[in-house]
C-alpha cells in the first residue's frame, strides 16, 4: 500500500520533493492556492487557503505532512499568517483526525540564529532571532515541537538553484563582496533541500530514529568573497565594484550539518562549487568556448 505525503505550500522545493517521492513510489498530494502550477507533475493537486478553515477540512489524510509554505511578502503580517498562524491551524486540523499523520515536517530557516561573528552553529546553539521573520519562524517551530503530533523542524540556510541565481547575476555585473572583514556564508542547493527532506521522510516511515531538529546546509561554509571570486572565474568577468550596502550587519556564521550527515544523508552538491557549477550550466550562464 502506497504511503501518502501531503506537501503544504507545494512550490519550488515542494515540487522537487514531490518528484523524488513519486519516483520512490509514494502517493504525493500538493496543496497550494494556485494548483495550475502542478499540472503535468504527477502530483495530485488540492487547492488550499491556510486562512480558510473550510479548505483545511478538505485536505486528505496523509502519513507524512510537509509544511513548506512561503510568505506572500516580506512583511510581519504576511509572515505571521504563513508561519505560526498557518501551521497552528494545520496542526489543529490534523491532530483531531481519526488517522493523524505519523510525522509533520516544518521547513524553517537559519534566520532564527542571531550569531554574526563567524561562530560555528549547530542544533544546540541558541536561537535568539532579532528580526520579525526569524522571530515568527521560531514561534512556528515551537508550535510544532510543543504539539502532540510528532514533529521535525528543518532549518535551511541560503537556498539557491535553478531560478535562484541572484548571486550569479551580481557577479555577472562585476559586483563582488569584500575580502575583509571575512563574511561567512552558508547555502544549500534546492535539490539537496528536496533530497534531505525525502531522506528524513524515508527514515520516519521506516520507523528509524528522526530528531526533532536538523540544520540543512551544505558541507562547506565559505567566505562570501571566496564564493563570488570563484563565480567570477567561471563567468570570466572582472570585479569592478565592491558590494557594501547589502552586507551591513549581515550575519556571519558557520553552520554545521553534522547531525544530518550522521542520519545518513549524502549531499549531491557538498559545496558551492558543485552546486553553482550545475546552476551555471543549466541556466546558460557560462560563456561560449572559443
Amino acid at each position: 500500500m502506497k504511503t501518502t505525503t501531503l506537501i503544504l505550500g507545494c512550490g519550488d522545493i515542494g515540487m522537487a520533493l514531490g518528484r523524488e517521492l513519486l519516483e520512490a513510489g509514494h502517493h504525493v498530494v500538493g496543496a497550494r492556492r494556485n494548483i495550475r502550477a502542478l499540472e503535468g507533475s504527477g502530483i495530485e493537486a488540492v487547492a488550499v487557503d491556510l486562512a480558510d478553515p473550510a479548505t483545511l477540512t478538505g485536505l486528505p489524510d496523509a502519513d507524512t505532512l510537509v509544511y513548506v509554505v512561503s510568505a506572500d511578502r516580506f512583511e510581519e503580517e504576511a509572515y505571521r499568517a504563513a508561519y505560526p498562524d498557518g501551521l497552528k491551524a494545520v496542526l489543529q486540523e490534523f491532530s483531531g483526525r481519526d488517522r493523524p499523520p505519523r510525522r509533520v515536517f516544518f521547513v524553517s530557516s537559519t534566520s532564527v540564529y542571531a550569531q554574526r561573528d563567524g561562530e560555528e552553529v549547530d542544533e544546540a546553539s541558541p536561537a535568539e532571532p532579532s528580526g520579525f521573520s526569524g522571530t515568527l519562524m521560531w514561534e512556528a517551530e515551537q508550535a510544532l515541537l510543543d504539539h502532540d503530533l510528532p514533529g521535525t523542524v528543518v532549518r535551511f540556510s541560503g537556498i539557491y538553484g535553478p531560478g535562484r541565481d541572484r548571486l550569479i547575476r551580481q557577479v555577472g555585473e562585476g559586483r563582488i563582496a569584500p575580502a575583509s572583514p571575512v563574511m561567512y556564508s552558508n547555502r544549500i542547493h534546492r535539490d539537496d533541500c528536496a533530497g534531505a527532506l525525502a531522506h528524513l521522510i524515508g527514515l520516519a516511515l521506516a520507523d528509524e530514529p528522526v530528531a526533532s531538529l536538523y540544520l540543512g546546509s551544505d558541507c562547506e561554509p565559505a567566505p562570501l568573497n571566496e564564493v563570488m571570486v570563484w563565480l567570477a572565474k567561471q563567468l570570466k568577468v572582472e570585479a569592478t565594484e565592491t558590494i557594501q550596502s547589502p552586507l551591513r550587519r549581515r550575519a556571519s556564521k558557520r553552520l554545521s550539518n553534522a547531525r544530518l550527515l550522521e542520519s545518513g544523508y549524502r549531499f549531491r552538491y557538498p559545496s558551492f562549487r558543485e552546486g553553482y557549477a550545475q546552476v551555471l550550466q543549466a541556466g546558460g550562464f557560462l560563456p561560449e568556448k572559443a
